[in-house]
């Protein structure tokens, strides 16, 4: 990767917050650019809200220009009315990125946490305290940004490691 810094976007998603965080990474150095939350209103009927997220998503991809997006997959609730809205409210989130032509990635809950702390089960505490270690000047102001940043962090781990093999695989084929 070089000297090239590359600016991801890391997306938590749920229908009243949507988290979201910036980062930029340039090699193992990670700086946090910008992070924050959508909100919906829970009173506007689902299509409204979708809409809103839409928009709010759009608004945080023109603002920060990210290069890359990464989606936190959705796990399965007890409610299946529950899961099918925060699947609508994660489509969102795919789609947002992929409209303003961003690549995006998706990784399970587990992944972002090991990635983040060590542990695929770690705590919301434990994932918050090493996202404000591994970005410094990061100040937790909403929990879902934080989610939103560990989900940046950990597709900066990931997708470096895939851009050092396809490197090494171009190398090889030469």
């Amino acid at each position: 990767m070089g000297d090239r810094s590359i600016r991801v976007l890391g997306l938590d998603p749920g229908l009243r917050n949507m988290g979201w965080g910036v980062i930029d990474v340039s090699g193992n150095r990670l700086t946090h650019v910008a992070d924050g939350v959508v909100h919906s209103d829970d009173r506007d009927d689902l299509a409204r809200r979708l809409v809103t997220l839409y928009e709010g998503l759009q608004d945080v991809i023109r603002t920060w220009t990210p290069d890359e997006a990464a989606v936190e997959e959705t796990f399965v609730n007890k409610n299946p009315v529950s899961t099918l809205k925060l699947g609508q409210a994660r489509g969102i989130a795919l789609l947002a990125p992929a409209r303003e032509g961003l690549s995006v990635s998706e990784y399970p809950p587990n992944l972002v946490k090991k990635s983040v702390v060590g542990a695929g089960h770690a705590d919301k505490t434990q994932v918050q305290a090493m996202v404000r270690m591994l970005l410094p000047g990061f100040q937790l102001s909403k929990a879902d940004a934080a989610d939103a940043l560990a989900v940046a962090i950990c597709h900066a781990h990931h997708s470096q490691t895939r851009r050092l093999i396809g490197g090494i695989m171009a190398g090889a084929a030469r």
